[in-house]
């Protein structure tokens, strides 16, 4: 295709178009991320406006953190490359879908998981698998949508098909999250054993040495916080005091009032 602007397709266009060339599982598998990114810079723009900071700018805009981040670099960068062959653009802007470095220093590994090992007690681990086995039955229900939305060719004004595909690529997104999780995940909470030193899933009942108060909490993973609860993190400055701790043992915690001191009374598992 010659490089001439009334030739060019809009981004919206180029994108059903790429995705048209796919496979069907490829399509599947890719169309969320490129829909997505022709409706950043905007749908009915025309693909010669698209630049090289733009592009780079959508880069930056993803999230690290994201377990799909390197996937959707890899979809991004295969439409845009595919552009470049089809003369939509003078040169290859997935060169600068550029991967981030995460705050530790080092990239994203593409295809390498970044969920970490989760302790869950039981009750948070139950809720987990039932928001799976709805995501799923959901996963289904948007299969049929798209199907029935695809009956309209006309892919630049077909909102319930994007919206469709879009839902289900964030519903995937999670269900790979929430799979990954439970799958690393160790159960707290179900050791019958006598405590003898503090860990994750532990309710430690303290006295604070300055009032006279008795206070519980429960050690938790990050994931399940919750300060109405008694729920700490086992990040937080009291959660790293309190782990490997016995009865009788005396904690102090820096705080913006001054130093606190807890007594642990007893550790209940």
């Amino acid at each position: 295709m010659a490089n001439s602007d009334d030739r060019i397709p809009s981004l919206g266009e180029a994108a059903a178009l790429y995705l048209a060339k796919l496979s069907a599982k490829d399509r599947d598998a890719s169309q969320p991320e490129v829909y997505k990114f022709a409706r950043w810079y905007g749908w009915e723009s025309s693909f010669s406006r698209l630049t090289a900071p733009a592009v780079a700018s959508y880069a930056e805009q993803l999230s690290v953190s994201d377990t799909d981040y390197a996937r959707k670099l890899v979809l991004a960068r295969a439409f845009l490359a595919y552009a470049r062959k089809a003369g939509w653009s003078q040169t290859n802007l997935a060169t600068h879908l550029k991967t981030r470095k995460s705050k530790t220093g080092s990239k994203v590994a593409p295809g390498r998981g970044l969920r970490e090992a989760a302790s869950l007690s039981r009750q948070r681990y139950d809720e987990l698998v039932t928001e799976l086995d709805n995501l799923k039955n959901r996963s289904r229900e948007l299969i049929g949508e798209i199907q029935r939305a695809a009956a309209d060719k006309d892919f630049r004004e077909n909102a319930p098909l994007a919206a469709a595909r879009e839902e289900r690529g964030h519903v995937e997104g999670r269900i790979k999250e929430l799979e990954e999780t439970l799958k690393a995940a160790t159960i707290i909470g179900d050791k019958k054993e006598p405590a003898h030193k503090s860990g994750v899933g532990d309710n430690i009942v303290l006295s604070d040495l300055a009032s006279g108060e008795e206070l519980r909490y429960m050690i938790v993973d990050p994931r399940e916080v919750d300060p109405l609860k008694g729920k700490i993190s086992i990040a937080s400055p009291l959660g790293k005091a309190l782990i490997g701790r016995k009865d009788g043992d005396v904690v102090e915690i820096n705080a913006p009032a001054g130093k606190l001191r807890y007594q642990i009374k007893r550790i209940e598992r």
